[in-house]
Parts: structure tokens; sequence; C-alpha cells
């Protein structure tokens, strides 16, 4: 009987993680055991994914606030500091700012609008148009963005960002000043040491701080890159891609995470004779229509992966080929003719137009944002998924 099914993603439940637990260990047992109880064998290229957030809870992986106010205090030290660019979230960011907040003397908060990074709007676009105001171009104190635009709440958590930051650096007993502006240089005219907050612009910004006059520039991946009296740290990334833990800590992105997936994909090439894809993940790669925001916190999709998960598809579309190069034909003869098709596809289909329409994002990329989206943020208990059959096309 012909194949039906396609790609299949499970989610698989574990044991909660906690500090010190050997991950490949229960990663392992998990994919096996699945196995045993759905019935499904192993094949080379299936995908086992786990996501970041089990990994660093098994590293122990954490710095409290203390340990965020003692690096920053060390590398400010009396500054006024410009912290820029920061993304609006409870989770992500509120936490590392209030560790920031103790550590400095003064703050100059500076919010990109109408949203930030992210797509997280402090203000809908269509009042910019309405209120004459140009984002890139216009710089605003918060009494004159309070004048055009008044209080807004956030669509999803129903908090104004711009108090809720301010109070988080005022209950240190910190000054807080706030502007709005979407050019990095703006900061300088109020302070020389800056803090930029960005993630995935994170390099152009210290760039263009450096070259116009910046004498202390750093950004959260400089924060915690190195262990603070003992504390996590990641030293790729520093605060990057870190969560809130508790009122007085983040979970910080998995450190040192290769050697995990490696020994993983041994550990299941020696209960399986099969060779299995495994990566780590994170939030996956794509944008929420309604909300407009974009998912991607984390500094990448995945810090770590084995090599059978580098580069990007190399498919066709069917369609494509249905309606132009095999038009005129039906049926058993349609199927076989795109069938050949692809088995004799070229090894580098860039630029040819039989491949348009296709996702040409890095495999790590897709594959992440289908286990994001398998797994959930919630209480769905999967932080595993396995994958089958992401590689087969038409013709297996």
């Amino acid at each position: 009987m012909e194949r039906i099914i396609g790609t299949v993603a499970r989610g698989l439940r574990t044991p909660i993680i906690n500090q010190g637990d050997d991950i490949p260990e229960i990663v392992v047992s998990t994919v096996l055991k699945a196995s045993e109880s759905e019935g499904f064998t192993f094949g080379d290229k299936d995908i086992v994914a786990i996501t970041e957030s089990v990994v660093a809870r098994a590293q122990g992986n954490y710095a409290s606030i203390d340990a965020i106010a003692k690096d920053v205090a060390g590398k400010f030290e009396d500054d006024t500091v410009g912290v820029i660019f920061p993304i609006l979230s409870r989770n992500r960011f509120a936490i590392c700012l209030r560790g920031i907040a103790k550590g400095a003397k003064k703050i100059v908060l500076m919010l990109s609008y109408p949203s930030d990074e992210v797509g997280n709007h402090l203000v809908d676009i269509d009042l910019l148009d309405e209120k004459g105001v140009n984002p890139w171009t216009d710089v605003l104190t918060e009494a004159e963005f309070r004048h055009h635009f008044g209080y807004n709440k956030h669509t999803f958590t129903g908090i104004d960002y711009i108090d809720y930051y301010k109070s988080l650096i005022t209950e240190y007993g910190v000054e807080c000043d706030i502007v709005f502006s979407n050019n990095p240089k703006t900061i300088l005219d109020y302070t020389k040491s800056v803090l930029t907050c960005d993630i995935h612009t994170r390099v152009r910004t210290k760039r263009i701080l450096k070259a116009n006059g910046a004498s202390k520039v750093f950004g959260l991946d400089d924060i915690c890159s190195a262990p603070i009296d003992g504390s996590g740290y990641n030293e790729s990334y520093g605060l990057l891609g870190s969560n809130k833990a508790t009122e007085e800590s983040v979970k910080l992105f998995p450190r040192n995470p290769q050697p995990i997936v490696d020994k993983i994909q041994a550990m299941i090439k020696e209960a399986t004779g099969k060779t299995l894809e495994v990566m780590i993940y994170g939030d996956g790669a794509f944008k929420d229509p309604v909300g407009k925001i974009w998912e991607l916190a984390d500094p990448v999709v995945s810090p770590a992966y084995t090599s059978g998960l580098e580069g990007t598809p190399n498919e066709v579309k069917i369609k494509y080929l249905a309606d132009n190069n095999f038009a005129h034909l039906k049926g058993d003869a349609l199927k076989e003719a795109i069938s050949q098709y692809i088995k004799n596809k070229e090894s580098d289909l860039t630029g040819v137009m039989e491949s348009q329409g296709t996702t040409p994002r890095r495999l790590t990329d897709l594959i992440g944002s289908l286990c994001d989206l398998t797994t959930g943020s919630g209480d769905k208990g999967t932080p595993v998924v396995f994958i089958q059959g992401y590689f087969d096309n038409y013709t297996k």
C-alpha cells in the first residue's frame, strides 16, 4: 500500500527536570519508551529536539538580580547608564532590568517606538500618522509621548510598559529618565555609557555607538557572560535568551550545549543502530499576525545541533511543476513525471524557477519553529519533540 503519512511531530512527556539531572539519559530513555508505547520504529535522519529551558534547568544555569547588579556596577561604576532598546516583556526583561537598576546610580531608559524589536507595540502605528510623528526622526520625552499618545496597555498583558519599567527602576531609589527614539546615537546626548539591550541588531547598535563617541558600550550579551560569585552564566549570550525564574532570578540560555546533542546522538545510535539528528531549540522564528509579535526573543532558534541539520532545504514546488512543466499530464502520468523530476533534481536549486515559493531558511530555524509550536510554552509537559519524515519527499 502506498504510504500516505509524511512528516510527523510528537511531543514527548518527561519527568520534571531539576538541577543536576542527566539530560542525555532522560531524553534517550524518554524516546525509547515512547517508541515502545506508541509502536514506532527509528530511522536515519529522524530528529530528537529538546527545549533549551530544561537543558538550562538541569545545568542550574541561573543568575540572581544581585549577580546582574554586581556585573553592571563593575562595568559602569558611577556612570549614568543609558539602557536602550529593551524588549517589552515581563518574562524576558523585567527581572534583568531590576538587576540593572540595582547596579546603577542613574538610568536613562530609551525605548524604541511604535514597537520594540520583536513587535510588542507601545502605540498603534496608525496613531503616529494621525499625530504627525515620524518614529525614524523624532525623539520624544516621556511627557511628549504621553501628550501625543496617552496611556496604552499591551495587547496581551494589559500592562503599560512605560510605567512598569520605570517603577522597576525607581523601586531601588534610582533616578530614571525615559526617552523614545529609534536612533542609537540619541542616547549619547544623555550619557556616553550605554547598555544596549537589543537582540538581533545588537552588533550594529554597538558599532554605531562606538563610532559616535560612546566611552563604554556593553550589550546584554556581555552581562553574566562569566560567573559572578558562583552564579550561572553564558559565555556566548550573557543575559540574552534568559527567562524569569523567580522575582529575584533569571534562567539563562543553556551553557556549552553542543556536547549534549552529540552525546544524545551517540547514545541513540548505540541503542538503535540509527543515526538520528539532535537539536536544542528555544523560540521559534515566526510572527503572530494579530498581535504583530515576532516570536524570536532568543538570540538564536537553536544553540546546538548535530551536523545533519546544517544548511537549508533544497526543494522544488510541486504545484509549479503541475501547473507549468507538466501541465499537459494528468493522473499517474503526472505523478510519475513529478516523481522523476524530484529524484533527479539538482543538488543546488538556488535561482531555479521550479523552487520558487519554497522556504530558503535554515533547517534549524524551520525545525525549531515546528518544535516550539508542538511543545508550546504552557502546561503540555512535552519538552522533547520527536520528528519523523521531515527529510522525506513525494518520492519516498
